[in-house]
């Protein structure tokens, strides 16, 4: 458990305590963060979603699992945003990105690396498929659905338009596109893109600890009932649907690993991108990412 915590997870965590101390010490400013993380999501996040949806195998996934873990979120998210809107009187779309957090979990830029140092290519093929699932339809779910909740007032054609545009979304539908249709991605091309897109996790993580840092982090009902929905009621629940059907032991551990990750910070990304308050999602995924830390080493 040591080894895995100070070889495997520490070092990925690092990018993002390295930016909140430097966030904190004044060193590197919230504009200049938020200039990479824009950066990051336009240019390097595509480079490095295009390949990974482009070169699938989707019939080496336990689409059973996969299933199972998307249920999940389905039910926990309900009753997050439930609670985040009735219990805790939040206003909707900052219920709606609340609730996200609780089942987005950072699997492309966090759970994704740590699971390739421990366990390898081959052995980290659950987390894969559930990074295929996360970006190319809970991810897309959020994007969409947000941007129509934050944009009401805009017509159907500038809201097709706004969302068509997203750099995210192309990098996806022109993956998907390439994987269906088993079209050949040109060398140099792939070579380019995998050497943009190495760059996307450190940047992003560094990114926002460093826009994180000026928020407080003194726990509130709000924080501490979703984070608590997080770590302790997602992978709970996800042990417990698990349980349904046969399917090789990797695929039940890798998923709890998955599930038992901090937020992901593109719930915090919706909200500053939509204005919406960010005074309770920041310290969300602070506490996630630290008190997530034991529970991975232990869990891996």
């Amino acid at each position: 458990m040591l080894h895995v915590l100070t070889h495997n997870i520490l070092p990925v965590f690092a990018m993002l305590a390295l930016g909140f101390i430097l966030g904190r010490a004044g060193r590197v400013s919230r504009e200049e963060a938020v200039s990479i993380n824009r950066i990051a999501f336009l240019v390097l996040q595509p480079a490095l979603i295009f390949p990974l949806i482009e070169g699938l195998h989707w019939s080496e996934f336990r689409i059973d699992a996969i299933a199972l873990y998307g249920a999940c979120q389905a039910v926990l998210f309900t009753a997050t945003f439930l609670i985040a809107r009735h219990v805790l009187r939040r206003e909707v779309l900052e219920a709606w990105l609340l609730a996200m957090a609780t089942i987005f979990v950072n699997t492309l830029l966090y759970i994704w690396p740590i699971s390739y140092l421990i366990y390898g290519e081959d052995a980290a093929m659950p987390v894969t498929g559930i990074v295929a699932w996360d970006t190319a339809f809970t991810f897309v779910f959020f994007i969409i659905t947000t941007s129509l909740m934050a944009n009401r007032q805009a017509s159907s054609a500038q809201s097709v338009r706004r969302i068509a545009a997203n750099p995210v979304l192309i990098a996806i539908a022109l993956g998907a596109l390439g994987n269906a249709f088993a079209l050949e991605v040109p060398e140099p091309v792939l070579t380019a893109l995998d050497f943009a897109g190495a760059g996307a996790a450190p940047l992003t993580l560094l990114a926002l600890g460093v826009i994180l840092s000026a928020h407080a982090l003194t726990p509130t009902p709000t924080i501490i009932v979703v984070s608590g929905m997080k770590l302790i009621a997602f992978p709970v629940l996800v042990w417990l649907a698990l349980h349904i059907g046969q399917r090789p032991p990797t695929w039940n551990t890798l998923l709890l690993l998955t599930a038992a990750g901090p937020s992901g910070a593109m719930a915090f990304a919706l909200a500053i991108l939509h204005g919406v308050r960010t005074d309770q999602i920041a310290p969300v995924i602070v506490w996630t990412s630290a008190l997530s830390l034991l529970t991975l080493a232990w869990l891996a």
